[in-house]
């Protein structure tokens, strides 16, 4: 059960199992796929074997990831343990070939030596796991984002002709629409820890299994989820600035500023929502654009987000919340 603390912007006590379910409802998904031959070309090519072949090193790095946070979800594991368990799914990742080992940007690719990689990669997946969880503090929050941002991929990689992938993407945005019956203002369930760090693992896992099979650029994925990564990371940044104690929680976040300014969870939830959307749809179109028009969506985004950072600016400012007392 989740109890309201300094983060929570629920008062009651709410089940935090819907972890288990969406988990439970991909594999389901993913076995009925398997039963039904839906990866039976996979053995037809070297390529398909290889991308057949990194599966079980997905999955093995799921298992400590989903195991150390059901643990916390049941009574609290230390941060040192958790840590522990996302580096090592970070290293079966790039043990299985699922490394960071290109800076990309449109028209530009940089390959990088395995002494930057491995670090990279490590970091990459620690804080995408880690960010997701930071962000699931809003009721239709993290559920939505999952939608969006794993139906994107879905759609990226049956455009590139990669159906399993495409597969296990809409695998994970159909059991996220499911949990959201539930999850939707007023939530009747949470997705714990359980939940959000097995998404945010599963989503730098499809990123990086993506690059690696040339469906898509890595910064295409990061366009995906960039609502989730820009405001977990320029809120970490801010805090830092302020010399506050990373570690502990707090009320920082974009979409809690915004309820603490007065707005109800449901309106940031449809306009999060709406976020989401706009940057599945320019993700799923930027991989087939000319390169100066992919500089500019990304330029056009950057713009978007400093007019998001404003608004929440000036959202604190008409609520008359002082400065000292914003996000505290």
């Amino acid at each position: 059960m989740d109890e309201p603390n300094a983060r929570s912007l629920h008062a009651g006590v709410i089940p935090r199992t819907g972890g288990l379910a969406l988990l439970f409802g991909i594999l389901v998904a993913l076995a009925i796929a398997l039963a039904l031959g839906a990866w039976a070309e996979s053995g037809e090519s070297p390529g398909a074997r290889a991308e057949a072949d990194a599966w079980p090193w997905l999955l093995a790095a799921l298992l400590p990831v989903a195991l150390v946070s059901l643990l916390d979800d049941r009574g609290g594991v230390r941060p040192r343990y958790r840590f522990l368990a996302h580096l090592t799914a970070g290293g079966v990742l790039y043990a299985g070939g699922l490394g960071w080992t290109h800076l990309e940007l449109p028209g530009l690719t940089l390959a990088l030596d395995p002494v930057f990689a491995v670090p990279l990669t490590l970091l990459l997946v620690v804080w995408m796991t880690n960010l997701y969880n930071f962000m699931d503090g809003m009721d239709g929050l993290a559920g939505g984002m999952a939608v969006f941002g794993f139906g994107a991929l879905a759609v990226l990689g049956w455009r590139a002709g990669d159906p399993s992938f495409a597969l296990a993407g809409a695998s994970i945005a159909a059991a996220a629409a499911g949990f959201l019956t539930a999850n939707v203002p007023p939530a009747r369930l949470f997705l714990g820890d359980l939940g959000s760090t097995s998404l945010g693992l599963l989503a730098v896992s499809l990123a990086l299994l993506g690059n690696a099979r040339g469906l898509f650029p890595l910064w295409v994925a990061g366009l995906v989820f960039s609502p989730f990564i820009l405001d977990a990371t320029v809120t970490l940044i801010r805090r830092g600035l302020r010399g506050e104690r990373l570690w502990e929680a707090h009320r920082s976040h974009h979409y809690q500023r915004l309820v603490l300014a007065g707005w109800s969870q449901r309106r940031v939830m449809v306009r999060a929502w709406i976020l989401m959307a706009a940057c599945a749809v320019c993700a799923i179109l930027a991989p087939r654009l000319p390169i100066a028009d992919q500089w500019l969506l990304l330029a056009a985004w950057g713009a978007i987000y400093g007019a998001i950072g404003y608004r929440v600016e000036l959202a604190e400012r008409l609520a008359w919340i002082p400065e000292e007392r914003r996000g505290s």
